[in-house]
């Protein structure tokens, strides 16, 4: 997914959602800190942005906009990409204070919408939550083009509710990853 992908998924959700912060908090959320460019192909080859809301409507505004641009909708047909509406909270694995350190982001051609993406070693803390092959190699190849710190991704995986032998076993793998 390139920036004007992602500009375009934020007008949309921002128009349906009637809303103009929204949050992305998939692989995506890269976009906000770096240009398609400027990151490794294993950063950005995914057709599908997470999008969720902040407040306390954010879950029906997340199914709004899965149910009218998300996976096999029209928008995605005429595209190929498309938004996946997600809630944050019991959802997503993220470090304390990750709100603090959102990365906001917008352009002209995302207006109305301005993103709120996640930091990236907060996003990358999500990713090895997940621990799926395509989350380890985003993180890696992240790591490896010097776009992530072993040092700070490991602090923040220590900031995480994860449980401790799944903390552990995240930790050795960020540190055993060459980078």
């Amino acid at each position: 997914m390139k920036r004007s992908d992602l500009s375009h998924l934020l007008r949309a959700a921002s128009t349906i959602a009637n809303d103009r912060e929204v949050v992305i908090v998939g692989s995506q959320s890269i976009l906000g800190s770096y240009d398609e460019d400027d990151l490794p192909d294993e950063a950005v080859g995914s057709i599908e942005a997470d999008v969720s809301f902040f407040g306390p409507d954010a879950e029906e505004k997340a199914l709004a906009v899965d149910g009218a641009i998300g996976e096999d909708s029209a928008f995605h047909q005429m595209y190929g990409y498309y938004a996946q509406g997600v809630e944050i909270d019991g959802l997503v694995v993220l470090p304390d204070g990750w709100r603090e350190r959102i990365v906001v982001w917008q352009s002209y051609s995302s207006e109305p919408a301005r993103a709120h993406c996640l930091e990236p070693h907060d996003l990358a803390v999500s990713k090895l939550a997940a621990f799926r092959a395509k989350d380890l190699d985003f993180v890696h190849a992240l790591m490896t083009h010097g776009l992530l710190s072993a040092e700070t991704l490991v602090q923040r995986l220590e900031m995480t509710t994860l449980p401790p032998a799944h903390r552990r076993r995240l930790v050795a793998w960020v540190r055993s990853s060459p980078a």
